[in-house]
């Protein structure tokens, strides 16, 4: 029944003209910080690579999994940061696979002393690749034996589909505060196997802050302070939508995390995270608890981090480093 019913969601998402797919999403977004906006690409300013891995519903084995590597850096000479990103989305136990590879510039505006700016473009390559043999249809069922029958359905001309992608976005921030909006999908790029269907735009707006919770001594120490960063997603792709808040408490070199997500009409999950930083590395994990209809029968998400930041020689020109979540 698993077959059966992957098979018929991987069809309507994938074919129809009518419904749309929506594009993967992490719940530790600032973990994968190009996925959420690429204005994000130089804010660590030094260079770091970030790999991140999901696996959405694992009770159903293979369903949604999703692979994340990116790498980012700021360059004094070209006024603000570039950025590579290469995701991997596999679909109904590699039913649907979806390979994207992106880059992305964003330009430094230094507004004043206690605040900056960061507006970004991103052009990415995508390919989908339907594995048709995987697929299972109701003209395959023996009502004893199962699955024994040749299906007479027919498999679309092209079984890869493969087109180019923008995006945009713009991030402002100082201190202790910080605020995004981003645009994917700017294009509408056609994703249909059979008929034109063309990719919605997706809109998100995330904003958040942090509290230190002792006075702070010395600026160099900074990093130590015990610290509570209140935060807020909201996304739109068609008709979904979503918002998730929560706060980080920072407490170094742990970090946890209590997030809960929802549309407007119904709970989805609560999502524990925890963290270890150091120097130059970060690991982190993260647990969705389903609260939905669907229940936590799926095996709800797991998710897992790892960032590596490198040091570099400091730029000649103050450049200030964002002071938001990593996790």
């Amino acid at each position: 029944m698993k077959k059966i019913y992957t098979g018929i969601l991987l069809l309507l998402l994938t074919f129809g003209s009518v419904t749309f797919a929506q594009d993967p999403h992490f719940s530790q977004y600032y973990a994968n910080p190009l996925y959420l906006n690429p204005a994000f690409a130089g804010t660590a300013i030094c260079p770091r690579i970030i790999l991140n891995f999901r696996d959405q519903w694992p009770s159903i084995s293979g369903t949604y999994v999703t692979y994340n590597a990116s790498y980012d850096q700021h360059i004094e000479k070209i006024s603000g940061g570039i950025g590579v990103l290469l995701n991997t989305d596999r679909a109904g136990q590699g039913i649907l696979n979806t390979t994207t590879a992106s880059f992305m510039y964003s330009f430094l505006l230094k507004v004043n002393r206690t605040f900056s700016m960061k507006m970004a473009i991103q052009a990415t390559y995508f390919q989908k690749h339907l594995d048709w043999q995987k697929l299972t249809f109701p003209d395959m069922i023996d009502k004893r034996h199962g699955f024994v029958f040749n299906t007479n359905e027919l498999p679309p001309s092209r079984l890869t589909k493969a087109n180019a992608d923008f995006a945009a976005g713009v991030l402002g921030y100082g201190e202790k505060y910080f605020v995004g909006f981003a645009v994917h999908h700017l294009t509408r790029p056609d994703e249909g196997f059979i008929s034109k269907s063309r990719m919605p735009m997706k809109f998100t707006v995330h904003a958040g802050g942090v509290i230190n919770l002792v006075k702070k001594v010395r600026r160099k120490s900074n990093e130590h302070v015990p610290t509570l960063s209140p935060n807020i997603l909201f996304m739109q792709q068609q008709n979904f939508q979503q918002i998730n808040y929560g706060l980080y408490f920072n407490r170094y070199p742990f970090v946890g995390g209590l997030w809960f997500r929802q549309n407007f009409k119904n709970a989805d999950a609560v999502i524990f995270m925890v963290g270890i930083q150091a120097s130059m590395f970060k690991v982190g994990y993260s647990y969705d608890l389903t609260i939905s209809k669907l229940t936590n029968a799926t095996g709800g998400a797991h998710e897992v981090s790892f960032a590596l930041q490198f040091n570099c020689k400091p730029p000649s020109k103050r450049v200030r480093a964002i002071n938001c979540p990593s996790f």
